[in-house]
C-alpha cells in the first residue's frame, strides 16, 4: 500500500459567522474589485455573491438591488477619500500646499483603488446621490472655494467655478497614472501646476477688467 493510501483529508477549516456589519462589508469589497477590474458592466448580483463566496440570493438579503448596492459603494468611497483628503488639506500651511496635498491624496488613492469612484459617477443611476455629509463633493468645493477667495482675492462665483473645473484635473491624471505612462509624482506636479495656473491667470484677468468695469459705470 503506498504511503498517499494513508494520508487522511485534510478537514475543511470551519466558515467563521460574519456579523450583518462584516458581511456588507465584504459584498461592497467584492464589487470594487470587479469594478475596478472590468467596470460597472461587468458586474451581476450572482457574480458579486461568486466573487464574495456567498449566494445570490444573500447578496439581496443585504441589498434590495444593484443600484442600491452601487450607490452605497460609491457612498463608502467618496467618505472615505474626501476624510483623507480633508485631513491632509488640515495641515497645510499654504494655498500650494494645500493643492498638493489634496492632489496627492487622490492620485495615492487611485493608484492604489483604482477608478472606482469615477466608473460609478458615470453611471447616471448611481451618481444620482445626494450626500448630505461633510465629505460631500458640494461641501468640498464650498470649502475650497472659500480658500481661493481668502488667497486670491477673486468672487465666490468665480472662485467656485474654478474650483469644480480644477476637480477635473485630479481625475484625468489619475486616469493617466493607470496607463503607467508617467510617475505619480510626475502627474502630481503637473496637476499642481495646472491648477495654481490656472487661477493665478483668472486673478490677472479679474484685476484687468475691473477698471473697464469701473468705467462702463461712469455716466
Amino acid at each position: 500500500m503506498s504511503a498517499q493510501a494513508h494520508e487522511t483529508p485534510s478537514p475543511r477549516p470551519a466558515r467563521s459567522r460574519l456579523d450583518p456589519q462584516q458581511r456588507q462589508s465584504m459584498i461592497l469589497d467584492s464589487t470594487a474589485a470587479i469594478v475596478a477590474r472590468d467596470g460597472v458592466s461587468a458586474l451581476s448580483m450572482e457574480r458579486i455573491g461568486r466573487a464574495a463566496g456567498i449566494s445570490k440570493s444573500l447578496v439581496y438579503n443585504y441589498f434590495p438591488s444593484l443600484t442600491d448596492l452601487l450607490r452605497q459603494l460609491l457612498q463608502r468611497e467618496l467618505r472615505a477619500l474626501r476624510r483623507l483628503q480633508a485631513e491632509a488639506a488640515g495641515d497645510a500651511r499654504t494655498f500650494e500646499g494645500l493643492v498638493r496635498a489634496v492632489t496627492h491624496v487622490y492620485l495615492k488613492y487611485i493608484e492604489e483603488r483604482g477608478l472606482i469612484i469615477e466608473r460609478l459617477q458615470a453611471e447616471p443611476s448611481v451618481s444620482a446621490i445626494h450626500d448630505p455629509t461633510e465629505y460631500s463633493r458640494e461641501s468640498a468645493v464650498a470649502y475650497l472655494a472659500d480658500v481661493v477667495v481668502e488667497h486670491f482675492d477673486l468672487p465666490i462665483e468665480i472662485a467656485r467655478v474654478a474650483t469644480e473645473i480644477s476637480f477635473g484635473l485630479p481625475a484625468a491624471a489619475g486616469a493617466r497614472l493607470l496607463h503607467g505612462t508617467m510617475t505619480r509624482d510626475a502627474l502630481e506636479d503637473m496637476t499642481v501646476t495646472m491648477i495654481l495656473g490656472c487661477i493665478t491667470e483668472l486673478k490677472r484677468d479679474h484685476l484687468a477688467r475691473q477698471p473697464l468695469r469701473s468705467a462702463e459705470q461712469v455716466p
